[in-house]
């Protein structure tokens, strides 16, 4: 089983950017879609970003859209997510996920395991 940690969470302002990390360990995610969501308290856990195993395909919530970028680098087994202008709405903890073996095209939480412990993203006004 593959084990993720996420990092790179904190306190900043509105318009402000921040990147976080999801470092992989116990095997490679090199062949893996990979996921980014969020949840804040008192909501349900919500799709921000995806990832193909190649990195060449992305999709985001459109939330989102034109604020965040996805990317990886399989040599490094990592995984990132560039925030940028950050609104208080991104509040939330933010984690990352595996795209389960055998699965199509898909957004939904219940398709993605190997849940990180998260990071904190909050976002002051």
């Amino acid at each position: 089983q593959v084990q993720l940690v996420e990092s790179g969470g904190g306190l900043v302002q509105a318009g402000g950017s921040l990147r976080l990390s999801c470092a992989a360990s116990g095997r490679t995610i090199s062949t893996y879609a990979m996921g980014w969501f969020r949840q804040a308290p008192g909501k349900e856990r919500e799709f921000v970003a995806r990832i193909d195993w190649s990195g060449g395909i992305t999709h985001y919530a459109d939330s989102v859209k034109g604020r965040f970028t996805v990317s990886r680098v399989n040599a490094k087994n990592t995984v990132y997510l560039q925030m940028n202008s950050l609104k208080p709405e991104d509040t939330a903890i933010y984690y990352c996920a595996v795209r389960q073996i055998g699965t199509g095209v898909t957004t939904a939480v219940a398709d993605f395991g190997s849940w990180g412990q998260g990071t904190q993203v909050t976002v002051s006004s």
